[in-house]
């Protein structure tokens, strides 16, 4: 009774508006107070310097000072323009560029919304006005962006690995395969929609120099050498997360001076815009180990095991259970709140029916993006349709659905062959 008060407490408070720290916060004291009294609020500090003392948690605030220098210095147009070149001969032209764009892109943003926000500046307006169907750009840059939590890095696999205590390296190994599976149904849709309906996609007859082949390769291999020099050192043990983190923010750095966008505004822009958000990411950790450690401490999570067992429910429909609660929370709650509230509660249930805990980290990334794409409310859908003044979140949503329906695929396609997220993991590991 009482987690299902605290729960009620967590759903009104967000349906209601309030930001999402202060609603966990809030319920969270209220579970302490109904299970301990005022006396289970005496462990709050001990619970807050645990969650804050965490060397894995400061790799988020240098993956995330790494995309904002990217970002600051312009050079997402860069990379979208190295690319493009490459795509344009496909069925579907240049809508494959917002896939590849947005998978390369989130393998240094670590996040959806910056690679969402960074690939739709540039492409929408652009591909609008050359007469592509607008709604078929803007539901390909909204699908296209949620790769940012799946390819690694991710943030997303940090919080998770810091809830469940789950090998950061294990997880960006096993994204890896999923997120270029993920994105490679994305372009086949795309071909399949632009070969059965042309009209939404012009030709392309502009011809092109091996020498122009050579300068996109070269706006590309930048990128390119950044994402081989990040992930390479954590897979080959050389750097863990956080030391790779700080290496990216080195070659980021070293990427701007290249192109000489490196200045001291720009630098002070990153720094501000890095601040603010590792400070609105971090503080969410905190706050939401306070709700994991009171649901911990009124056994919940044991209690939850116990009512699935007598229940009878198969693995396979406590996942499909999962996949309806994430999409509806999704339009209501970013992704990092949606893992620190519901992570904790079913994450011993799944281990007791012997659910790979680094295959549900990758399981619940995607859910994510589920949730954060779920007409019509999904933060991706607003973050794409604020880059253009001509696009309507209407566009963005009708756009969306044959992606929203391709990751809904794809969960099924992974709760049915595993070995498609444990295969990378189970190779690095030398298992």
């Amino acid at each position: 009774m009482d987690a299902l008060i605290a729960f009620g407490v967590l759903l009104v408070l967000i349906v209601g508006g309030l930001w999402v720290q202060f609603a966990v916060g809030a319920a969270a004291l209220a579970y302490l107070w109904l299970i301990k009294g005022v006396a289970g609020w005496k462990a709050l500090g001990l619970v807050s310097w645990g969650a804050a003392n965490s060397f894995t948690l400061a790799a988020i605030p240098l993956f995330i000072l790494m995309a904002e220098i990217l970002l600051a210095s312009g050079l997402s147009a860069r990379l979208y323009n190295g690319i493009a070149p490459f795509m344009r001969r496909l069925p579907g032209g240049l809508l494959h560029t917002n896939i590849v764009g947005s998978g390369v892109f989130a393998a240094v943003a670590g996040g959806s919304a910056p690679t969402a926000a960074a690939m739709s500046t540039v492409a929408l307006p652009a591909l609008s006005a050359r007469g592509y169907n607008r709604r078929f750009v803007a539901g390909s840059l909204a699908a296209g962006g949620t790769l940012g939590i799946l390819i690694p890095p991710s943030i997303t696999m940090i919080i998770y690995a810091t809830f469940t205590e789950t090998s950061i390296a294990q997880l960006f190994a096993a994204g890896l395969v999923p997120g270029i599976l993920l994105g490679a149904c994305y372009s086949l849709f795309i071909i399949a929609r632009a070969l059965a309906k042309p009209s939404l996609v012009p030709k392309d007859t502009q011809q092109r120099t091996f020498t122009d082949y050579l300068r996109a390769a070269a706006d590309v291999l930048p990128f390119t050498i950044l994402i081989v020099f990040i992930l390479g050192s954590i897979y080959a043990g050389i750097a863990t997360p956080t030391e790779a983190g700080a290496l990216g923010v080195v070659g980021a750095v070293a990427i701007s001076a290249l192109y000489r966008r490196l200045n001291i505004t720009m630098l002070k822009s990153a720094l501000s815009r890095t601040l603010t958000m590792s400070g609105n990411v971090l503080f969410i950790v905190f706050i939401s180990m306070l709700f994991a450690y009171a649901t911990a401490l009124s056994g919940v999570g044991e209690a939850l095991v116990d009512r699935v067992a007598e229940a009878g429910l198969s693995q396979f429909s406590l996942l499909l259970i999962l996949v309806v609660v994430f999409a509806i929370l999704g339009c209501f709650m970013e992704g990092l709140g949606m893992i620190a509230i519901i992570v904790p509660v079913i994450f011993p249930t799944l281990m007791a029916m012997g659910v790979d805990p680094v295959w549900f980290g990758v399981f619940v990334v995607i859910l994510v993006e589920l949730g954060q794409l779920t007409p019509p409310l999904g933060v991706i859908l607003f973050v794409v349709a604020s880059s253009d003044a001509e696009t309507r979140v209407e566009d963005v949503v009708m756009g969306v659905l044959p992606f929203f329906a391709i990751i809904l695929a794809f969960l099924v396609l992974l709760i049915a062959m595993p070995d498609i997220v444990l295969w990378l993991p189970q190779l690095t590991s030398g298992g």
